[in-house]
């Protein structure tokens, strides 16, 4: 088990009702920690649309949730 801290904007920040979280998670995958909270708050946008950061860094959705880590779910920017 990992417990991450979890970050959200926008769109995900609306739905999650709150701008971070501490999670403990069982995931083996980034993905699967997405999934898990996109059933949980009902988040619209599938991960292919979105980026993942993992302590400030961009990160792939198949690396494993490490102990400790700052993870940052981040939707696509609309801007005119």
């Amino acid at each position: 088990m990992s417990r991450l801290t979890v970050l959200y904007f926008a769109s995900l920040r609306d739905a999650a009702g709150r701008d971070a979280e501490t999670l403990d998670t069982q995931a083996d995958d980034l993905r699967a920690v997405y999934d898990g909270l996109r059933e949980r708050y009902g988040f619209a946008l599938p991960a292919e649309r979105l980026r993942v950061a993992v302590d400030g860094a961009f990160a792939q959705w198949d690396e494993a949730p490490r102990e400790g880590s700052e993870v940052a779910f981040i939707p696509p920017v609309s801007g005119g």
